[in-house]
């Protein structure tokens, strides 16, 4: 059993996170994009696009790339789908810059 923790709602999904990854044959920038994808299609909050942020900036994927992915599943999320994801990008990565302006004011 695992060692009790203060965020165990964290700590459980970084875990499945893992063990998804660990379990994966895809390619990390091919995993991120399909991440992405799959996030839009749920209409997912921008916390859960923070998450993919750290991991698509490391695998070297640019904004570029991002929208080719909105633009491919368009025809099949639709367009209400593609803006809430285009903006929740966009709000998580605002958050993810004052995150950094914080950090490296202290």
């Amino acid at each position: 059993m695992a060692t009790p923790t203060g965020t165990p709602v964290l700590d459980t999904l970084a875990a499945m996170t893992i063990d998804s990854i660990e379990r994966c044959g895809l390619d990390d920038r091919t995993l991120i994009l399909t991440r992405i994808a799959a996030l839009a299609a749920m209409d997912a909050p921008a916390i859960s696009y923070s998450a993919h942020l750290g991991p698509a900036m490391e695998s070297g994927l640019t904004s570029e790339n991002l929208q080719d992915v909105l633009v491919a599943i368009a025809p099949v999320v639709g367009t209400a789908r593609v803006m809430a994801a285009a903006g929740n990008m966009t709000e998580a990565l605002g958050i993810a810059i004052a995150v950094a302006e914080e950090e490296s004011a202290t």
